[in-house]
């Protein structure tokens, strides 16, 4: 299952990456401080227990266990965080403000930690206190701590919050970044709807702009700029181009008639109305060339998208094959029809049916004689599928891609009439109708399919 597309933009990793390394480096930066500081509280709390320790010895050098004991009562009755407790060798208390020894933890070196209950008003409570422990001679020994609980609290609050804080931190961060990438993804869409128009043949759309005024916007106004001079060029190079097909085409119409007023109405021998023959065929040949280039450039162009609309396979089938079907027979080739349903796509009828008339007319002119040609539409899972398939040579598959191009005819093909814009024709009309042309083996043979998709999923994936 695939993520939502607002969480796989460029925008949201960003983000995401960038809050992860954020709260990364500030749990760092408060666990790094917090540790610091708890070391120089640690130590601090140390040098006091261990200048009171050396207090205290200094007491039991001069005045021995009676005097070290008046001491640490005087002490004990203040209050504060010091704790004291002077005990036998047996460990029985003599002195002190801790009723009994306690269960202590090492903390390395002689730094011992342990809890103690202390009296809180009418109650108690359990208190964390950091130590050491003293031995004196003949068995005693002293235990001088300092209460450390608020420290061990704060500790726990620490441990207890800094997760959170973190999870917080990314699940805010995360949110921004899905807002982010939305908005984001707003205005990606508008200009990827826009860039699909324009890429279809409508060079009058133009990229959206808004009033953020940022990168975005400034690319978007420099690519206008781009197709504002790209729509100047292509308007001025069209209506040239356009101005020699027809300037061309009309001397080359007359020629042709003349050339035939000439074979109907004059004499002559044999040889030269051969060649007057040969001319009007070469006549026609031009014609069509102009004739097939003049409609890749509409193709090409989009310049007949306005003629859009319901198209019905089937019968365009019907009545191409039925228009090639003498031809077919006066080359003893087989031109079979496959049965189909209703199969409507959204296009243009006239250059579907150009496009299938070349596809057909490619596979009578290379499948041999006592070959089959197939025409079949179906309705496929990637969309409507219109094939053309026949018994000829075929077409390697390394030159599958290159025989598209303009102009371009293999060698098996030099010897037999035509310009190469069949296929090439073909093309343009399946990059008009976001259609898929495949050409594939079909031993022997070549089976050439153009997948349109469904009515109403093309507009669809235009949008």
């Amino acid at each position: 299952m695939r993520a939502p597309r607002t969480l796989r933009t460029l925008a949201f990793r960003i983000v995401l990456i960038y809050v992860v390394i954020f709260a990364a480096s500030a749990a760092a930066l408060v666990a790094f401080s917090y540790w610091n500081t708890r070391r120089a509280l640690d130590a601090e709390t140390d040098q006091t227990i261990e200048a009171e320790i050396v207090g205290l010895d200094e007491q039991y050098q001069r005045s021995g266990i009676a005097g070290l004991s008046d001491v640490i009562m005087s002490r004990s009755v203040r209050g504060g965080f010091g704790l004291y407790l002077l005990t036998d060798p047996l460990k029985r208390p003599l002195a002190g403000n801790l009723d009994a020894w306690p269960q202590m933890r090492a903390r390395g070196g002689n730094l011992v930690e342990f809890n103690y209950v202390r009296r809180v008003g009418n109650g108690s409570e359990e208190h964390r206190a950091r130590g050491r422990v003293f031995v004196l001679a003949d068995g005693f020994q002293l235990l001088v701590a300092r209460d450390v609980d608020e420290r061990y609290k704060t500790q726990h609050l620490f441990t207890t919050t800094l997760p959170w804080t973190v999870a917080m931190m990314l699940a805010l961060g995360l949110t921004g970044g899905w807002l982010l990438s939305r908005n984001l993804l707003r205005r990606l869409d508008s200009i990827n709807r826009t860039s699909r128009e324009i890429m279809g043949g409508d060079l009058t759309q133009r990229l959206p702009l808004t009033r953020a005024g940022d990168e975005i916007d400034d690319l978007s106004e420099n690519l206008n700029r781009m197709l504002d001079r790209t729509e100047r060029l292509m308007k001025g190079m069209r209506t040239v181009t356009d101005s020699i097909a027809h300037d061309l085409r009309t001397p080359l119409n007359r020629l042709r008639n003349r050339l035939e007023s000439m074979v109907g109405h004059r004499g002559g021998n044999a040889d030269s109305r051969g060649e007057i023959e040969a001319a009007v065929g070469e006549t026609d040949t031009l014609i069509s060339t102009f004739n097939a280039l003049l409609l890749i450039a509409e193709a090409e162009a989009g310049v007949v998208r306005e003629a859009m609309g319901p198209v019905d396979l089937p019968q365009v089938v019907d009545g191409i094959a039925e228009l090639y079907e003498p031809v077919a027979e006066e080359k003893g080739v087989a031109l079979e029809v496959a049965p189909s349903g209703s199969a409507r796509i959204e296009g243009n009828r006239s250059l579907i049916s150009q496009a299938l008339a070349n596809l057909i007319d490619n596979a009578i002119k290379y499948t041999p004689a006592g070959g089959k040609v197939r025409v079949a539409v179906s309705d496929t899972a990637a969309g409507v599928a219109l094939s053309v398939s026949d018994n000829g040579p075929g077409i390697p598959p390394s030159d599958r891609a290159r025989v598209l191009e303009r102009f371009v005819r293999l060698e098996a093909s030099r010897n037999s009439p035509g310009t190469g814009l069949g296929l090439s024709l073909v093309s343009a009309v399946a990059r008009m109708h976001d259609a898929r042309l495949e050409l594939a083996d079909n031993a022997p043979g070549l089976k050439a399919t153009l997948v349109f998709p469904r009515m109403g999923l093309r507009h669809a994936a235009a949008t």
